[in-house]
């Protein structure tokens, strides 16, 4: 009964993020079966139904995330100068700087990771983040500023190509 008041919700909600609705039904269908074997240990004293969008949130962020690994032979960050870097700079370094993006991209908080990979792997201007996540403006450009300051402290030791990375950051910045 819980799955088909929920499932068309839940995969809407879902497809919000992925945009696939394949995509959307499957990580529906995982939190649902996730839901079924962790039956015993959830607190029927909370909502469930807030359980379950919060659980298909974190699904597809994760899914996002997993799915929008940098490509090596493209511009990470849309910018033309980064080709040409890429091509003088050693392969190791750039796999290594970014494999080590994505490990500060996760290790951000949940919310403020959510807002960046809106911003900078979706595509969306703040004030689109801010609706879609009903929030203010001003929480997105906060949640921002500190996902910046985060990549811009870890990743200092690699200051020659992440310049390039940050000016794109603030390039899009003025889009949003």
């Amino acid at each position: 009964m819980l799955f088909k008041e929920n499932f068309t919700a839940l995969t809407g909600f879902a497809r919000k993020y992925v945009k696939d609705i394949d995509t959307s039904k499957e990580i529906t269908h995982d939190v649902f079966i996730n839901l079924w074997e962790k039956r015993n240990e959830i607190d029927s004293e909370k909502p469930l139904r807030s359980y379950l969008f919060t659980s298909v949130r974190n699904r597809c962020l994760n899914y996002i995330r997993d799915h929008k690994k940098f490509d090596k032979t493209e511009n990470i960050t849309g910018n033309p100068g980064y080709s040409q870097l890429a091509e003088d700079s050693d392969p190791v370094q750039i796999m290594e700087l970014e494999e080590r993006i994505n490990l500060v991209i996760d290790s951000l908080p949940d919310k403020c990771r959510e807002i960046f990979i809106m911003n900078r792997f979706r595509d969306l201007k703040y004030a689109e983040i801010a609706k879609k996540l009903d929030i203010s403006v001003k929480t997105v450009e906060g949640q921002m500023s500190r996902a910046l300051k985060t990549l811009r402290e870890k990743l200092a030791t690699y200051l020659p190509v992440w310049v390039v990375w940050v000016v794109s950051i603030f390039s899009s910045i003025w889009k949003g």
